[in-house]
């Protein structure tokens, strides 16, 4: 009789414990989801940054950017000098990518340039993080 007590006891502790464990691990999932949510959301595109003083130049831009490196470099000399971090950034790391494969010490001079005067907390820094390996 005793011998049963103690197994259903065993049996019980066990299941507790399963039971608690899989709380635990739908809590982790749970938060990891949470956490992949929050990443998403924070994903910056170019066009959501400030900076661009007239919406107008927002067509003439997508065109020298579909025009390749030479269309959108002219773009840059026209009106860069008016358009503002932190989407002036934005910008010539897309002309740095375009300019890679014409030019890749002109593209890692400017890479260099734009990463200098990017300030840690820039919602550009993480594009920098991710081509750093290139342009480095």
């Amino acid at each position: 009789m005793m011998t049963k007590a103690i197994w259903v006891l065993i049996i019980a502790v066990v299941l507790f414990g399963g039971w608690k464990l899989f709380e635990y691990w739908d809590r982790i999932q749970n938060e990891k989801a949470s956490a992949a949510k929050e990443a998403a959301a924070k994903i910056v595109s170019g066009n959501q940054l400030p900076g661009m003083p007239r919406w107008e130049w927002e067509q003439s831009l997508e065109a020298a950017q579909r025009g390749g490196s030479d269309s959108l470099g002219s773009w840059l000399k026209l009106y860069g000098h008016e358009v503002r971090d932190p989407r002036k950034a934005w910008i010539e790391l897309d002309y740095v990518i375009l300019l890679g494969k014409k030019n890749p010490q002109e593209a890692k001079r400017l890479f260099t340039e734009v990463k200098r005067r990017t300030p840690e907390n820039s919602p550009v820094r993480p594009r920098i993080r991710e081509l750093e390996k290139s342009y480095e």
